[in-house]
């Protein structure tokens, strides 16, 4: 199922870990209203690359594989309210989060970028929350968040 011209649903609840451990990785109703969201953002994103193809490693996940690779209990992933991507087209994660950060008021409003080691987080806000425009930086999966988008 195509959630907007070129991001499919599959693409944003694909999981090796939930395939392998054979977890149901579906979003209900509201969580695919919220990847539809996601995927909107992302198209923006995707245009800010200069259209460069974008690679989803993880978008919904059920609360069940949330926990199970230890992601964090308070993860917009579980509301289908995030993406993890690369653009190797474009360049290095830290280059993507640093042109995400140099283009405010280019792209609808998210709540956080975090450049994580491997990939760049986008994240929208929860159900009544205000989007932050919150930019952080996590070397490792042990350390700690840091302010701002840091080499």
């Amino acid at each position: 199922m195509q959630l907007t011209k070129n991001f499919t649903l599959e693409e944003f609840t694909f999981s090796d870990a939930a395939y392998r451990l054979g977890i149901d990785n579906s979003p209900g109703p509201t969580e695919l209203g919220n990847l539809r969201k996601t995927a909107a953002l992302m198209e923006a994103v995707r245009t800010l690359l200069g259209n460069r193809p974008v690679l989803v490693h993880s978008g919904f996940r059920a609360p069940t594989l949330n926990a199970v690779i230890g992601g964090s209990l308070k993860s917009v992933h579980t509301l289908g309210l995030a993406c993890d991507f690369t653009c190797n087209e474009y360049g290095s994660p830290y280059l993507i989060a640093t042109l995400i950060k140099d283009s405010r008021g280019r792209l609808p409003d998210f709540d956080q970028c975090i450049l994580e080691y491997g990939w760049v987080h986008l994240g929208l806000p929860r159900p009544y929350a205000a989007a932050r425009q919150q930019f952080l930086t996590k070397k490792s999966a042990t350390a700690d968040y840091q302010e701002g988008i840091v080499a």
